[in-house]
Parts: structure tokens; sequence; C-alpha cells
């Protein structure tokens, strides 16, 4: 159990530290470039911060999935990472479908 807690817990640290960095800093380059190729320089921020917070969403999921799971010792964490995934792809939709003109 606490290896599942650290591996969930690196895996969503790492993922929500990747989500701030495209947010904060827009760091757009950390995106493949195929899902930005078409975003307009004007739209960069809007663009960088949906991006950014899908995947805050996703690593603040999988992390939480950890500790739920080690703090009651159950599986019932699984739904923090299915929700922060469903999080993720609505947020992801929106920014592609919008900036980008569609997902490839």
């Amino acid at each position: 159990m606490l290896l599942e807690l650290i591996l969930y817990g690196a895996i969503g640290l790492l993922l929500t530290v990747f989500g701030l960095l495209i947010w904060k800093k827009q760091k757009i380059t950390l995106i493949h470039d195929y899902h930005y190729r078409n975003v307009r320089k004007k739209d960069v921020p809007a663009y960088t911060r949906l991006v950014g917070l899908a995947l805050v969403v996703f690593g603040a999921g999988i992390a939480l999935t950890g500790l739920v799971n080690f703090a009651f010792h159950t599986q019932k964490g699984l739904w923090c990472i299915a929700l922060g995934g469903a999080g993720f792809f609505v947020l992801m939709d929106r920014a592609q479908k919008r900036y980008n003109g569609s997902w490839f």
C-alpha cells in the first residue's frame, strides 16, 4: 500500500507540475506540437490555461487516488482518478476544439 501511495503521488505531482508550468509560465513547448499547431499567437494564454488546468486536474485526481487508497485500505480511490480523467478530457476537448480546430 505504501508503494502504491508513493507511485500515485509521484505521478500526480509530476503531472501537476507540468500543468502549472504550461498554465502559469505558458510553456507551450511542453505540449506536443500538433496539439498547438493551429493556435493563434493571441490565443496562447487562454489555450495554455485550459491545457495546464486539465493536467492539474488529472494530476490531482491521481494523487488523491493514492491518498484515498492508502488511508482507507480500499480501491475506492479509483473514483478520484476517473473523475480527474473525465475533467482532463472535458477541458482538453474544449481547448482543442476552440483554439486548435480539432484534436488531430
